[in-house]
C-alpha cells in the first residue's frame, strides 16, 4: 500500500503537460479570413450623419451636459438627505474661513474669496459628474493668481487715472490698486474657464495625463512652500512688498528677515495661538475619526474666537494688528470681465486651467473608485470651465477642487453634490447677512489657517525617500518639478516640469533595458539570466529581449546591445572573414609564383629525358589550373584555418528576438531588423552592419 502511494506521488511529481497548436503567419491568415465589406462615406454623408439627431441621442447629450437631470429625479431622500445636510454644513463651515484666507493669497480683498466660494460651487452642482469633491478656493491656484495679479499690478504702482467700467461701485470699498488686481483675477477666471470649456468640447480631457503624479506632487510641494513663505508677513504683522516671478520666494524671505525687528508681537501671539489650536483640533479629529459623528470645525471656531478677541480688545487700534476690514453685504450685479487684459495673462490662464483640472479630476477619480461610480473627464473640464467663466461675471477668481474640504465632505457622509449646494448656501448667508461680523478678524488668524492647511502638502517631502526606493526617474521628475517651481515661479516651473517629464519618456524609450532570457527548469517561464541564479540557457541558443518599441531613437542602441549581450559581433565576423579571404588569396598567389619558378628552373637545367620526367612530375603535382588547384588538400587546409579564425567565442547556432514588450516598429526599426537578420544568418553580408 505504501509503495503504491509512493509511486502515485512520484507520478504526480513527474507529470507534464503538452500543448500542440498550429503555427500561423500573416499570409496564411489573410488567405483564410475574409475582410468585412465597408461602404466608404463621402464627406457630405459624414457631416449629415453627425448632424442627425434622434430623440434618444438628444436626451443622451442633455444628460451628459447636465448630469443633475439624471441623478436628481432618482435621489433617495430617506437614505441620502441627512448625510448630505451634515456634510454640507460641515463643508460650508470650512469653506468660509478658507475663502477669506485664500483671497489674501490671490492678492484680492477677502469678500471676493466668499464670492468664489459661492457661485462656482453652486454651478458645479448642475454640471459636475463627481459626487464628493468640493469646488472652491484652493491654495495652489490662489497662489498662482496672486503671482499674476502682483506682476500686472505691482505694490509700488497705483494707477491714479484708472477708470473702472465693468465692476460698478467697487471704488467705494477698495483702493484703485485692489480694484485693478481684482480685474486681473476676474479676467484670469474668464480666460481659464474658456480654455477649459474649449478643451472639454474638443474632448481634450487626456491632457491631464501629462501631469504625472510625481510632477503634481513636486509642483504642489513647491507651491506649499511659496504659500507658507507668503504668509509669514501676515503672521509676523510686518509690511513688505509682494513679489512674483523667478526667485520671488528668495526675495520674499529676504524682505521678511530684513524687517524681522518690526514684528508685531500681538499679531504673532494671535497667529501662533490659532496655529496651536488648529493643530490640536486636527489631531483630535484624526485620532477619534471613527468615534466622532462630525469632525470638530476648528477653523470656524478659531475664526469666531479670533474675531471676538479682536473686537473686544480693539487689536487694530490698540496694537496695530492688521484686520480683514470692510466686508460689503449683498451680492453685486454681474459685469463683463476686462477682456483687454487677455494677451498679458494668456500663458498664466493656460497653466491655471490645466493645474485646476488636474487637481479636480485626480480627486474625483479617487472618490469615484472608492464609491463605485464613474466620472467623465471631458464633462469635468466643461463643468470647471462653466464655473470659472460664468463665475467671472460675478467677480470670482479661478477655482478648483480643494483636497481638505473634499475629504471633509466625503468623510461626514456626503453622498451627492447636494452637500456642495448646501455649503454654497451657507456662504451665501454670510455674504448677504452676517459678513460684517468678520470685519475685526485679524489677518494673522487667516495666515494661521492657511499654514495649517499646508500640512498635508508639506508632508509630500517624504516622497523623496519613497521614489528613491522605487524609481530614480520619478524622483528626478519630482525634484525638477519642485526646484523649478520653487525658484522659477509656479508658471515657468510647471512648464519646465512638463518638458522634463516628456524628456524622461523619450529617455526611457531610447535607453531601454535589454535582457538575455533563460528558462526556469521544468517550466515554460523565461526570465533574465543575470537576475536569477536558477535560470538556465539552452546551449547554442540566445533569446534577446528589449522592453520597449523599436524606432529611430533606439535602433542603434538595439544593435549595440544585441552584439554585447549575445557575444557575437557581426562586424568583427565580417572583418575576420575578409581578412581570412585576403590571407588565403595571398597564399594562393605565393604558391603559384613558387611553382612557376620551380618549373622554369627545371626546364632550363634538365635534359629532354629529365624534362619529360619533370613534366610528368609537375603534371602530377598540385599546380593551379585556371586559378584552382587540382588537388584540394591545400584549399581544405586554408578553409579549415579560415573557419577556425572566424569562429565566435560562444558556439551559438540560433538567435531568438523576443518582441513581446514591443508595441510598434517604424521604418528605421524594420531596416534594423533586416540587417540583423542578414548579418546573423549564414548568408554572406553585402553591407556594413553598423550602417543604416
Amino acid at each position: 500500500m505504501a509503495r503504491a502511494e509512493e509511486e502515485a506521488a512520484c507520478l504526480e511529481q513527474t507529470q507534464r503537460y503538452c500543448v500542440q497548436r498550429p503555427i500561423y503567419n500573416q499570409e496564411l491568415l489573410q488567405g483564410q479570413l475574409h475582410r468585412r465589406q465597408r461602404t466608404p462615406q463621402t464627406l457630405g454623408q459624414k457631416i449629415a450623419q453627425s448632424c442627425r439627431c434622434s430623440s434618444k441621442k438628444a436626451k443622451s447629450h442633455l444628460y451628459s451636459f447636465l448630469p443633475i437631470l439624471k441623478w436628481l429625479p432618482r435621489y433617495p431622500v430617506k437614505e441620502y438627505l441627512l448625510g448630505d445636510i451634515i456634510s454640507g454644513v460641515s463643508t460650508g463651515i470650512m469653506q468660509l474661513p478658507q475663502g477669506l484666507a485664500y483671497a489674501l493669497l490671490a492678492a484680492v480683498p477677502p469678500v471676493f474669496g466668499l464670492y468664489s466660494s459661492f457661485y462656482p460651487v453652486f454651478l458645479y452642482t448642475f454640471f459636475g459628474t463627481s459626487r464628493h469633491i468640493s469646488i472652491g478656493t484652493f491654495a495652489v491656484v490662489s497662489m498662482m493668481i496672486g503671482g499674476v495679479a502682483v506682476r500686472e499690478v505691482p505694490e509700488e504702482i497705483i494707477p491714479l487715472d484708472f477708470n473702472s467700467t465693468n465692476i460698478t461701485d467697487v471704488l467705494e470699498y477698495y483702493s484703485a490698486k485692489d480694484t485693478k488686481r481684482v480685474q486681473v483675477a476676474v479676467a484670469l477666471a474668464f480666460l481659464s474657464g474658456l480654455i477649459q470649456l474649449c478643451l472639454g468640447f474638443l474632448r481634450f480631457g487626456f491632457v491631464a495625463i501629462y501631469l504625472t503624479e510625481p510632477l503634481v506632487r513636486g509642483f504642489t510641494t513647491a507651491a506649499a512652500v511659496h504659500v507658507f513663505v507668503s504668509q509669514l508677513k501676515y503672521l509676523l504683522g510686518i509690511q513688505t512688498c509682494r513679489y512674483s516671478g523667478p526667485l520671488s520666494v528668495v526675495y520674499t524671505l529676504a524682505a521678511v528677515f530684513s524687517k524681522i525687528t518690526t514684528t508685531n508681537i500681538a499679531a504673532l501671539i494671535v497667529g501662533l495661538t490659532c496655529i496651536v489650536l488648529l493643530l490640536i483640533g486636527k489631531t483630535i479629529n484624526l485620532r477619534f475619526k471613527k468615534k466622532l459623528p462630525v469632525p470638530i470645525p476648528m477653523e470656524i471656531i478659531v475664526v469666531i474666537i479670533g474675531t471676538g478677541v479682536s473686537a473686544g480688545m480693539n487689536l487694530n487700534e490698540s496694537y496695530k494688528v492688521n484686520i480683514v476690514g470692510n466686508i460689503p453685504q449683498g451680492l453685486r450685479a454681474p459685469a463683463v470681465p476686462e477682456i483687454h487684459l487677455s494677451p498679458a495673462i494668456l500663458g498664466d490662464a493656460v497653466a491655471i486651467a490645466i493645474v485646476g483640472f488636474s487637481m479636480a479630476v485626480s480627486m474625483a477619480k479617487i472618490f469615484a473608485l472608492k464609491h463605485g461610480y464613474t466620472i467623465n473627464g471631458n464633462q469635468e473640464l466643461i463643468a470647471l470651465g462653466i464655473c470659472n467663466s460664468v463665475g467671472s461675471f460675478f467677480q470670482t477668481f479661478p477655482v478648483t477642487c480643494s483636497m481638505s474640504r473634499s475629504l471633509v465632505q466625503e468623510s461626514t457622509g456626503g453622498k451627492t453634490q447636494i452637500a456642495g449646494a448646501l455649503s454654497a448656501v451657507m456662504v451665501l448667508l454670510v455674504i448677504v447677512a452676517i459678513g460684517y461680523l468678520f470685519e475685526p478678524l485679524p489677518q494673522a488668524v487667516l495666515a494661521g489657517i492657511v499654514m495649517v492647511n499646508l500640512k498635508g502638502m508639506l508632508k509630500q517631502f517624504k516622497d523623496i525617500s519613497r521614489f528613491w526606493r522605487t524609481s530614480k526617474i520619478e524622483l528626478a521628475i519630482w525634484v525638477v518639478a519642485f526646484v523649478a517651481s520653487l525658484f522659477l515661479g509656479l508658471d515657468y516651473g510647471l512648464l519646465t516640469a512638463v518638458t522634463f517629464a516628456i524628456i524622461t519618456v523619450i529617455y526611457r524609450t531610447q535607453s531601454p533595458e535589454y535582457r538575455i532570457l533563460g528558462q526556469i527548469p521544468n517550466t515554460d517561464i523565461y526570465c533574465d539570466v543575470e537576475e536569477y541564479e536558477e535560470v538556465k540557457e539552452y546551449p547554442g541558443i540566445k533569446i534577446f529581449q528589449a522592453n520597449t518599441s523599436l524606432y529611430f531613437a533606439n535602433s542603434e542602441s538595439y544593435r549595440n546591445a544585441l552584439k554585447k549581450k549575445t557575444g557575437v559581433d557581426p562586424s568583427a565576423l565580417l572583418a575576420a572573414r575578409r581578412k581570412a579571404q585576403k590571407r588565403h588569396a595571398r597564399e594562393i598567389k605565393a604558391a603559384n609564383e613558387h611553382r612557376k619558378k620551380a618549373v622554369l628552373k627545371l626546364v632550363s637545367s634538365s635534359t629532354n629525358d629529365v624534362e619529360a620526367s619533370a613534366k610528368h612530375e609537375i603534371a602530377s603535382d598540385d599546380l593551379p589550373v585556371n586559378g584552382k588547384f587540382a588537388d584540394s588538400s591545400v584549399q581544405d587546409t586554408s578553409l579549415d584555418e579560415h573557419e577556425h579564425f572566424v569562429e565566435p567565442k560562444t558556439n551559438i547556432h540560433s538567435l531568438i528576438l523576443d518582441f513581446t514588450p514591443v508595441n510598434f516598429v517604424d521604418s528605421v526599426g524594420a531596416k534594423t531588423l533586416k540587417l540583423v537578420s542578414r548579418f546573423f544568418s549564414t548568408e554572406k553580408p553585402r553591407e556594413n552592419f553598423s550602417d543604416i
